[in-house]
């Protein structure tokens, strides 16, 4: 793929992501947002819409702020072997397991299981680095969807 091209579509994609994002921000705002304690029917669209307008501009910003020479990593140019589906497999399997444990162990185990086989889809992860990222997320999850938000799922809830 040409690297030009590369650096247009990711410009572009982040334009129309803002843009899409502001329109969901004006649209939340017609109805009442409310606080993040009593939120109101426009608060989840104006949120959502927020954070991908910000995407949005990181990557537009992103696109071009890399050198050309920079946009294809080593080794992930077209050839003629079969495509990789670690990532892929990983991300599907994290998800079922998020699944199982959400239902049979509760917050912590479902939320480790879904960052640890999800983060062991990129290679440049190591064991140790998907360990501590799914352990640094059981306790943002923990603070915030079991204390912050008040979630109905236990933390620990073994069995039926």
């Amino acid at each position: 793929m040409n690297t030009s091209h590369r650096f247009r579509k990711d410009y572009y994609g982040g334009a129309l992501m803002t843009l899409v994002g502001l329109a969901a921000v004006a649209a939340g705002l017609q109805y009442h947002t409310g606080t993040l304690s009593h939120m109101g029917p426009g608060f989840f669209p104006v949120a959502v819409g927020a954070l991908l307008a910000l995407v949005g501009v990181l990557i537009a910003i992103s696109a071009r702020g890399d050198s050309p020479q920079a946009a294809q990593p080593a080794g992930h140019g077209h050839s003629h072997s079969a495509p990789d589906l670690r990532g892929a497999v990983c991300i599907v399997l994290g998800t079922l397991a998020f699944l199982l444990f959400g239902k049979y162990g509760g917050l912590i185990p479902a939320t480790f299981s879904i960052v640890f086989i999800s983060a062991l889809g990129d290679r440049s992860n190591s064991l140790k680095q998907a360990v501590l990222l799914a352990l640094a997320m059981c306790v943002v999850a923990a603070g915030v969807f079991w204390w912050a938000l008040k979630l109905q799922l236990p933390l620990f809830g073994w069995g039926v």
